[in-house]
């Protein structure tokens, strides 16, 4: 008897399950299908909301992003607008917009595109940074026709700043010392453990990176507000602006709180103009997905460099890019015979040779297969990040993406002054010579950092060579600009290490051509692998599951959660840490 009622429970617990999601699905559907865009419509947009690259799939990131704005959606929907005879204009606030100096310019070229259309763009800021930088906000803002600033607002235009950490000192304190070497001299990741400051080729980097992207910055404003290179970087030296200052100054077209700057709109656009925010129109105007036709894939490589599976951290907010994951993306895209290209969204600052390689194994089986692969960058594609691009049939990056640090490096921590500061003592037995190859306890012998210089030079040689061959450059070229160094994308292009500057819509031009899908004839993209909706990843779980092995899968994740934090201690120096393929920590503020 209490079997039947178990099944009989079983089952209306089904049922009802099973109706709330069909009654979710319909309500979505309806939601989706809602509203409707009407003539004279000025879109709104909001710069200071959160704008990533891809919305990971993960439950947890499903809720904390579910208002984000992703790059790519906010760059179509804009393209979109600027062809809609609906809309017939767009007023953005910016201001304290977090962004990397290629997202930034990203979005200026979206903004500017919008505007060939002949329709305005009105920027408003209640203040380009408050007591703080808001040069690249304000270069941003600067892709619009107007400008507004609040009257109690600033312009925190002061140039460009790159500051580097460095935990030498604080390593020295712990008595922890750092046993490493790198290919090379420009690797600066390694200045991170072993210096206290620039050394010159460390220096010698920033600086090339630091006026590359201040002469963009000049540029790009010089363009937007009419002024001169000359007056662009003399108003810099002369920053931050205060309230009307700016205004006196060219910076800004006028002072005017927000509900003055609608008033200014509704005028400039006439009587029965209807606002409606980027994300509304970007709903109401997306086709379904599915379909016939063919199908460019798109693929994201996103974080940190690792072998796994990768995933997202809900604690740092950061993803990984798993070895495993993006191979299998790019396998499962080569085998869909509606796919003729593959869009490869490169953001990372490098991390795993072999799981580089791993990814840079399938970039190639691709092409091979006759899929053409298009690299898109964005802020990042440095060294592992450069190496899962370098063999794309086309390499697009913006300005100012940081890319390339074509090196090596590795080693340990020595940690025994460490472990006597706090009174603990290690002993050990070991079976062979080079047994203690890996342990902190024990310096490398003369034999070991032999063996150890090898791999270094054997990674170096097998990078550098794939770029040669990727890019069709001449090895003596690679081995010229490679020693490490990080380049913009603009000095890239020059370089040969990038082929185009832009973002997704070059890389979609790119990705047209090579597929020979002609301009007008439209086209589906399609992520891979395909996302599941947040209620399959809550409801994709094996029912059979022991309660006690659901809960020990509860506590590995919350585990799982603290491996940022465990990241960081590494980086300290606290652990072993192998080899990687990895860019310097660099904070920049335009």
């Amino acid at each position: 008897m209490g079997k039947v009622l178990l099944r009989l429970l079983a089952v209306v617990g089904g049922l009802v399950v099973f109706v709330l999601v069909l009654g979710v699905l319909v309500f979505a559907l309806v939601k989706a299908g809602k509203g409707s865009v009407s003539q004279k419509t000025v879109l709104e947009l909001d710069f200071e909301k959160e704008i990533v690259e891809d919305v990971p799939e993960d439950p947890i990131a499903a809720v904390l992003m579910k208002d984000a704005m992703t790059m790519r959606g906010l760059v179509e929907t804009l393209d979109r607008a600027g062809k809609d005879d609906r809309v017939v204009g767009l007023v953005a606030r910016v201001g304290a917009a977090p962004l990397g100096m290629a997202q930034l310019q990203e979005l200026r070229d979206a903004v500017t595109a919008f505007r060939a259309s002949k329709k305005p763009a009105i920027a408003y800021s209640e203040t380009f940074g408050e007591f703080s930088p808001g040069g690249g906000s304000y270069y941003l803002a600067t892709a619009f026709d107007e400008i507004y600033l609040q009257p109690s607002g600033d312009v925190g235009l002061t140039g460009v700043i790159l500051e580097s950490p460095f935990a030498r000192g604080t390593l020295d304190k712990l008595g922890l010392k750092p046993r490493m070497d790198h290919r090379y001299e420009y690797k600066n990741a390694m200045n991170f453990y072993t210096d206290k400051k620039y050394d010159p080729y460390f220096k010698e980097a920033m600086e090339k990176l630091m006026s590359s992207w201040f002469s963009q910055i000049a540029r790009g404003i010089s363009e937007g507000r009419h002024l001169t290179e000359a007056q662009v970087r003399s108003l810099i030296d002369r920053g931050p602006f205060l309230g009307k200052e700016a205004q006196d100054a060219g910076l800004v077209d006028g002072m005017a709180y927000r509900d003055e700057v609608m008033a200014h709109v509704k005028k400039k656009l006439g009587d029965g103009i209807n606002f409606l925010n980027v994300n509304d129109y970007r709903k109401r105007t997306t086709k379904m997905a599915g379909g016939q036709g063919k199908t460019i894939a798109l693929i994201y490589g996103l974080g940190a460099v690792a072998r796994g599976e990768g995933g997202y951290s809900p604690i740092s907010g950061e993803e990984v890019m798993g070895s495993r994951r993006v191979s299998a993306a790019f396998r499962q895209a080569v085998k869909d015979s509606s796919v003729k290209a593959i869009i490869f969204r490169v953001d990372s600052p490098g991390g795993s040779y072999v799981a580089s390689d791993t990814i840079w194994r399938e970039t190639v089986r691709a092409r091979k297969a006759g899929k053409p692969v298009i690299v898109t960058m964005g802020n990042l594609a440095g060294s592992g990040g450069y190496f899962v691009a370098m063999s794309a049939d086309k390499i697009v990056a913006q300005p100012g993406t940081i890319t390339a640090s074509i090196g090596v490096l590795g080693g340990k921590m020595l940690t025994n002054e460490f472990w006597d500061k706090i009174g603990l003592s290690w002993d050990e037995v070991h079976s062979s010579q080079n047994s203690t190859f890996w342990t902190g306890t024990h310096d490398y012998s003369p034999e070991q950092w032999s063996r150890f210089q090898a791999w270094l030079d054997r990674v170096y040689v097998d990078f550098t060579s794939k770029v040669a061959e990727g890019r069709k450059l001449p090895k003596d070229k690679v081995l010229q600009i490679a020693k490490g160094r990080i380049w913009t994308g603009e000095d890239a292009k020059g370089l040969g290490l990038v082929d185009e500057l832009g973002g997704y819509p070059e890389a979609m031009k790119l990705a047209r051509e090579a597929a020979k899908i002609p301009e007008k004839e439209a086209v589906k993209v399609k992520v891979f692998p395909p996302k599941k909706s947040p209620f399959e990843m809550i409801f994709d779980q094996d029912r059979d599951d022991d309660p006690d092995e659901a809960a020990v899968a509860a506590v590995m994740q919350g585990l799982k959660a603290l491996q940022p934090l465990v990241r960081q201690v590494r980086m300290m120096g606290l652990s072993n840490d192998p080899g990687v393929l990895t860019m310097p920590p660099v904070e920049a503020r335009p």
